[in-house]
């Protein structure tokens, strides 16, 4: 039997994210949330969510140190 992977399955590491990082990743990038909809929900600035998620995004890329 031949197991073959698909993107579904995979998941990204997100142990290097801090908890914002990775709370505003998860609600944006994986839940589908909009920033500023997931801004007004948390009750952070959109330039808030903006800014973590730029640099979660940096971070899983490897352009940005932990």
């Amino acid at each position: 039997m031949t197991y073959q992977s698909s993107l579904f399955e995979y998941e990204e590491d997100l142990s290097t994210l801090s908890d914002a990082q990775r709370e505003v990743y998860e609600a944006v990038v994986q839940d589908g949330y909009g920033m500023r909809e997931y801004a007004r929900k948390t009750g952070r600035s959109a330039g808030t969510v903006g800014n973590l998620l730029r640099r979660a995004c940096r971070r899983l890329d490897g352009g940005e140190a932990a």
